[in-house]
């Protein structure tokens, strides 16, 4: 074993359901603008372009039922619901019709964000690490095992804060599909083991304060719940 100067961090991982296996997180990669109506609360065009990705820290994963604090430096803190799909062999120009074969498992995720540091980053050009990439900013549920089965293509995805519905779509309103997120993500990095790809959210996005409960579900695939401290 590597003598280290300090102790390593310690891998993240997330829980398998019905296993008492762990899936070790690599890396997080994110998908912007895939559903059209979010695309338009946002105030872009919803045209069929390539999908924008950005990226996140493992580290910044929070399991289900654990706790948010409150980031600093924003006063407009927001929650997107999305499909997870977590990546179990790598490749790189993955034809979409194959994409299923690399995928693991889903799992239902909540791309928090610092709305006004995006907004800013947005208007000056600037990178999106601030306003994404911060600390606890990616919860997750537990992982589904898919067996081999097709990435969902449909579904209801929903997310409720403190039980008042905020979004509710279905899977099969994506601009960009499961199969084809993989296929394209992979024409710009090379997928490893151990990646997830949060796809996107749709409408309904908006702000939380301390003290709120977020849950979130797809149906079929899970629940994530966590608190906003």
């Amino acid at each position: 074993m590597p003598d280290f100067v300090i102790t390593p961090p310690t891998l993240p991982s997330l829980p398998i359901v019905g296993s008492t296996q762990r899936f070790p997180i690599r890396r997080i990669y994110c998908v912007g603008r895939n559903y059209a109506d979010h695309v338009r609360e946002m105030g872009n065009d919803p045209a069929r372009d390539k999908p924008i990705f950005f990226m996140k820290p493992a580290d910044a994963i929070v399991l289900d039922g654990g706790s948010v604090p409150y980031p600093p430096a924003t006063s407009d803190f927001h929650f997107e619901i999305e499909l997870v799909l977590a990546i179990s062999k790598g490749g790189k120009n993955i034809p979409a019709e194959q994409a299923h074969t690399h995928a693991f498992g889903v799992g239902v995720g909540i791309d928090l964000t610092r709305r006004d540091l995006q907004s800013e980053a947005r208007k000056s050009g600037q990178p999106w690490e601030s306003a994404k990439a911060f600390d606890h900013s990616t919860p997750c549920s537990a992982l589904l095992s898919l067996n081999g089965k097709p990435l969902p293509s449909s579904g209801r995805i929903s997310l409720a804060v403190n039980g008042i519905t905020k979004q509710d779509a279905d899977l099969s309103q994506m601009i960009w599909s499961a199969p084809e997120i993989i296929a394209q993500l992979s024409t710009l990095f090379e997928l490893q083991p151990g990646d997830l790809i949060y796809t996107g959210t749709p409408a309904g996005v908006g702000p939380v304060v301390r003290g709120d409960q977020i849950n979130g579900e797809i149906n079929g695939i899970g629940q994530i719940r966590v608190s906003i401290c």
